[in-house]
Parts: C-alpha cells; sequence; structure tokens
C-alpha cells in the first residue's frame, strides 16, 4: 500500500486516533503537553524532517538520541542497504552482532560481555534480572526523576517515605516492594536508605546522566559517592547509559566520569537509528545468563543483523571523524549563542549542555540537578516557544522535560539558521 507522502497532519491524526491509544505509539508522540496536533512527518534526511504538508524543519529531536550522523547517513544507509540483500534476521549465529559486540567489549573496560537485545527497556530489565540472579536479593534502588523504560518495577516514583511504599506512575503496574526511591541530590537521603535497607538491595540503577525528565547534570563527587556507598553494601551497580551511551564521551559517561559500573545498559547511538540495545558487564556477572548460568533471557529478534550493520556503521565512522568530541564543541557553541539570543530579546530563559545534549529552560537561582529543582514556569510557558519554534521551521521535543541532540547531520550553516529561528521564537518568553 502506498500512504503517500504528502497529506494533512490533521486529517491523519483523525484517522489514527480510531486505530492507536491516543493516535500515537509512543505517548510524547501526541503533543499532549504542548497542545495542538502532531505534525506527521513523511521524510528525513540529514538535520532535517519534512512534514506531509511538505514543509521542512530543521531537527533537534533526532528521534530521541539515535541519529548521532543524522539522518539517513550514507555510510550507514549503504551497510543497510546491503545487509537487506544479504539477510534480514536469521534466528541464528552470525558474524556481524559479533562484530559490533567485539568493537563494544574493546573500547569499554568494564564491558567484558555483552547480550544484544532489541530495545533500551530490554536492556534495563536484563540487566536487573542479572543482578537479582547474582547477589540473592530482590530489591532495586533507583532515583526519583530517572527513567530506565517501561519496566514495570522501574515506572515507580518516591512516596511521602524516604524508602518506604512507592506509588505506580502508571496504571496497571501494582505498587511495587521490590523498587526503593531515592531523591536525586541528596546523599544524606540516600545514605540512610544504604544504613536501613542496604543488605536487601541487590542493585541499584542510575542514569549517571539525567537526561529523562530534563538535563539534570550531577556532580562527579556526588556519583562517586552514591557508587562508593553501594559498594560498601555489597549493591551492584548499573549506569543507565541508553542516552549517554556513545554520545557524551567515547566511552558514555562512565568514560567521563572516570568511574565504571558493574553492569551497563545501551540503546540508541549503539544501533544507529535501528532497533537495539544491550546489557553488559563484568564476565563474572554475565556468565550468570543462560546458557552459560541459570538467569534467563532470550530475544527472537535480538542482535538482528541489520540493526547490528548499522551499529557498527555508526560507531566506527563516529570514531574515525571524532564526531563525539566535535560534536561536544559544536553543542557549547550553539549553547552559549542561543543564551546570547535569549537575552538579547529578553527571554529570561538559558540553556544546559552535556557532550550533544542539550535542554532548554528557564533560568534557575541555583543549578537545576533534580525535579525539585524545576523552575515553576517550566511547563507553563514551554509549549508557546515550542509552536512558535516549529513556526519557524525548527522541531523541538514536544515536550519542556525533553532535551534536544545535535547530530554530525547539523552543520554550522544549518544551526545559524536555526538561531534566528529560535530567537524569533522567544520573543513569546519575554515578561
Amino acid at each position: 500500500m502506498d500512504v503517500g507522502t504528502r497529506g494533512n497532519s490533521k486529517e491523519l491524526f483523525e484517522r489514527s486516533l480510531k486505530v492507536a491509544p491516543g493516535g500515537v505509539h509512543s505517548p510524547v508522540r501526541a503533543f499532549k503537553s504542548v497542545g495542538g496536533t502532531p505534525i506527521f512527518f513523511s521524510r528525513s534526511d540529514g538535520a532535517y524532517l519534512e512534514s506531509v504538508e511538505g514543509t521542512r524543519y530543521i531537527d533537534f529531536c533526532q528521534s530521541f538520541g539515535p541519529m548521532i550522523l543524522g539522518h539517513r547517513d550514507p555510510d550507514v544507509k549503504a551497510a543497510v542497504s546491503d545487509m537487506l540483500d544479504t539477510a534480514w534476521s536469521m534466528g541464528a549465529c552470525e558474524p556481524y552482532s559479533l562484530e559490533l559486540a567485539e568493537w563494544i567489549t574493546s573500547r569499554l573496560p568494564f564491558m567484558e560481555n555483552v547480550r544484544f537485545v532489541s530495545s533500551g527497556t530490554e536492556a534495563v530489565m536484563s540487566a536487573l534480572r542479572v543482578a537479582r540472579g547474582a547477589t540473592g536479593r530482590q530489591k532495586i534502588l533507583k532515583f526519583d526523576g530517572c527513567y530506565h523504560g517501561h519496566v514495570d518495577s522501574m515506572l515507580v516514583k518516591a512516596g511521602s517515605g524516604l524508602a518506604g511504599a512507592v506509588a505506580s506512575d502508571s496504571a496497571g503496574v501494582s505498587d511495587s516492594q521490590e523498587t526503593l526511591v531515592a531523591p536525586l541530590n541528596d546523599l544524606p537521603a540516600l545514605e540512610k536508605i544504604y544504613r536501613e535497607r542496604g543488605k536487601e538491595i541487590a542493585a541499584i540503577i542510575l542514569e549517571p546522566l539525567p537526561a529523562n525528565f530534563g538535563l539534570l547534570i550531577q556532580t562527579k563527587e556526588y556519583i562517586q559517592a552514591v557508587v562508593d556507598g553501594a559498594r560498601k553494601e555489597g549493591i551492584l551497580v548499573i549506569f543507565d547509559e541508553v542516552i549517554s551511551g556513545f554520545r557524551v564521551h567515547p566511552k558514555g559517561m562512565a568514560g567521563l566520569l572516570g568511574i565504571e559500573p558493574d553492569l551497563a545498559t545501551y540503546g540508541k547511538v549503539v544501533g544507529g537509528g535501528f532497533p537495539l540495545g544491550c546489557f553488559g558487564g563484568r564476565k563474572k556477572y554475565m556468565d550468570l545468563v543462560a546458557p552459560s548460568g541459570p538467569v534467563y533471557q532470550a530475544g527472537t529478534l535480538s542482535a538482528n543483523p541489520i540493526s547490528t550493520r548499522a551499529g557498527i556503521t555508526t560507531l566506527r565512522k563516529a570514531e574515525k571523524l571524532g564526531v563525539i568530541e566535535a560534536l561536544t564543541k559544536r553543542t557549547e557553541k550553539f549553547r552559549d549563542d542561543l543564551i546570547g539570543r535569549f537575552q538579547k530579546v529578553g527571554a529570561k530563559w538559558t540553556v544546559s549542555s552535556v557532550g550533544s545534549i542539550f535542554w532548554i529552560h528557564p533560568i534557575a537561582s541555583s543549578p537545576i540537578r533534580s525535579p525539585l529543582d524545576f523552575p515553576p514556569n517550566l511547563r507553563a510557558d514551554f509549549p508557546a516557544f515550542f509552536h512558535a519554534a516549529v513556526k519557524e521551521g525548527v522541531y523541538l521535543a514536544p515536550g519542556a522535560f525533553e532535551v534536544g541532540f545535535l547530530s554530525w547531520a547539523h552543520t554550522d550553516e544549518i544551526l545559524a539558521k536555526a538561531l534566528d529561528g529560535l530567537e524569533r521564537a522567544a520573543i513569546v518568553l519575554k515578561k
């Protein structure tokens, strides 16, 4: 069936509402937090998305992070095209995932073994299972404000008690007694949990760069204290680097911080724009995974050859061209220039960034390191800015708490054009 490349977003959304929950296949796409009708896109190319109406937008969502080289990078496209003529899915041993696994383990010292899955959520679910299997403990400790996919036990937030009962953030998920939640950037609170519940906890899972609820940049000293306290209690440390892995540093946040976890999860960039995730870590823990050990994990499409070819091509090209390092500098300049544009129009907003990840938000009185630090006008004022940016041909992720991404395809010329558009859009923020 030819769906065509032209049409009307409003009509398409009305049709979609009849066949999909909320008309979408992932919640943020529905524009619920910014209002209005979601844009339906028919094409992507480099730093651009093109709507079904034929309008081109400079894209800073970049599929929420995977496209570090930009949409439809020619080298990745060539590798995928070759793979399409070779094999799609075999459900058997093949050399393509082996190549990617060897690349990852040769560059991340703590990733002595790796297992491929199809998403970041799957990777987290499996890593938690390994931690429980390794320690014989059942409880998991996570942080309020950190998202680890839609695994049932991770869809929880802190209750009124420090490490007491936790309430689910989703209907259909029972109030978990296996998950404890600590506030971010509150070491005394964390230490209390360690003292009172430490011997019950199998693993602590954290985004070393929380980037799913704003960009909540933690200090190295805090992360080190989190890790040291966990290890003192025999708790395994899991770094969720689904977003930050292979984007903020060649070795992810683990490399940027100089702190190695026991287990780690990856997604997004590792698949080069195709469905792929992985979990891995020290061999003594990964040896517990079936068929080597008693922790079962399997998947029909795990290590899909198309995804692994896209991933290895992306990572090799990024390494050869120094993409991660260059994008960090490019993003820092874009951040500083955009801050200048906000000041020019009198908008009391700013930009935070790490690597090629950035977040646009109101100026706060102190660094924003936890949800408690969010400026009160963030949620209320962002929708107008988002829609103003869209009118200027700039597409940001449709949510005040979503981060943005630069890709290799965002040239200086494209960024200059984006800055002009965002400056005009920022007039709506002037108060």
